[in-house]
């Protein structure tokens, strides 16, 4: 960890053990972050509460974290914390809240669709939240997804009328990056998402790999394997385009357009890709062991606490408010 790099701060919500889509979408984007930044991941489970069914539990937790260390996420580089253990968000949000516009809030798409569902104070202070998240590390490059592009334009409004009003530039304006992947393919052609059962884990059996992808659809199209096919109206062709290497994509494209290779062919080198991708991602989760896992979000969430009561002593004093002893 080096506080003089550039901040980046990302969080997810405790689901338990992620798949594909998690690791394309979003972890690949933190590994390659956390050599050249000082990198604060967090555990997100005060937003997993927002309309939740059911809370957020210790095992979902845990086989979180777990996909996050064996994706590569390295601890001795980055600081991981849990943002239920985090007072000073906590405080950052309802300092920040005393001075953003109702309507600001109500804005943010997606806000009323889901307030026909789950109308809490909760979800209408969600995106505040994710800014005092943001703001209480003052970061500086946030990973997220398209969807999440509005509230990260309202952390920098906030962000910005704070300043204006201080008369200090207390809090940099955040910037999105987004990832290359953002959104995979599931085994139905929809979006993956554990939710829909479309998912592939990324810790899952070869196995089950093989005989999910097996069963996946292919180009409608394409009813014997001696008809010709077209990989762009294939849900396999979709994995493939985020998975297999440009050359070996060739390959496959022309094998498919002329009737060279079966779709179980195909279905084949794909699942032999991802088996390979995740076989050190199952080696290094074997090699971790429970307490080793708690007590890395012990020390990470202490650290944590560390840069965000710096930012809160600093806020406190804007709004002359005294610092904590």
């Amino acid at each position: 960890m080096n506080p003089a790099l550039p901040c980046v701060i990302s969080g997810m919500r405790p689901t338990g053990a992620l798949h594909l889509g998690h690791f394309h979408g979003v972890l690949k984007t933190w590994v390659a972050l956390q050599a050249e930044h000082d990198c604060r991941f967090f555990v997100a489970d005060w937003h997993a509460l927002t309309g939740a069914s059911a809370l957020p539990h210790d095992e979902a937790v845990y086989e979180m974290v777990v996909d996050w260390l064996a994706a590569g996420i390295d601890p001795e580089r980055t600081t991981l914390f849990l943002q239920s253990r985090m007072p000073e968000h906590a405080e950052l949000f309802t300092l920040l809240a005393m001075h953003t516009p109702l309507a600001w809030l109500e804005r943010v798409p997606g806000f009323r669709e889901k307030a026909d569902q789950h109308p809490t104070y909760g979800l209408l202070g969600y995106p505040l939240l994710q800014a005092a998240d943001i703001l209480a590390h003052k970061g500086e490059w946030v990973p997220v997804g398209q969807d999440q592009a509005a509230h990260l334009e309202l952390a920098r409004e906030v962000a910005r009328r704070f300043n204006h009003r201080s008369g200090r530039q207390l809090f940099p304006m955040p910037q999105a990056r987004f990832s290359d992947a953002p959104r995979l393919t599931g085994l139905d052609g929809q979006k993956m998402s554990k939710s829909a059962g479309n998912a592939i884990g990324m810790r899952e059996s070869p196995a089950s790999v093989h005989a999910k992808l097996r069963a996946m659809p292919t180009d409608p199209q394409r009813v014997h394997r001696h008809d010709a096919g077209e990989p762009e109206r294939c849900p396999v062709w979709a994995l493939h385009a985020v998975i297999t290497p440009s050359d070996d994509r060739a390959d496959l494209a022309a094998g498919c357009r002329t009737a060279g290779i079966g779709c179980l062919d195909c279905k084949g080198a794909l699942a032999d890709r991802i088996v390979a991708q995740q076989a050190p991602w199952r080696e290094r989760a074997a090699a971790l062991e429970p307490k080793q896992v708690h007590w890395l979000m012990e020390v990470g969430t202490e650290r944590a606490r560390a840069y965000a009561r710096k930012t809160l002593r600093e806020v406190r004093e804007v709004l002359s408010f005294q610092a904590e002893a």
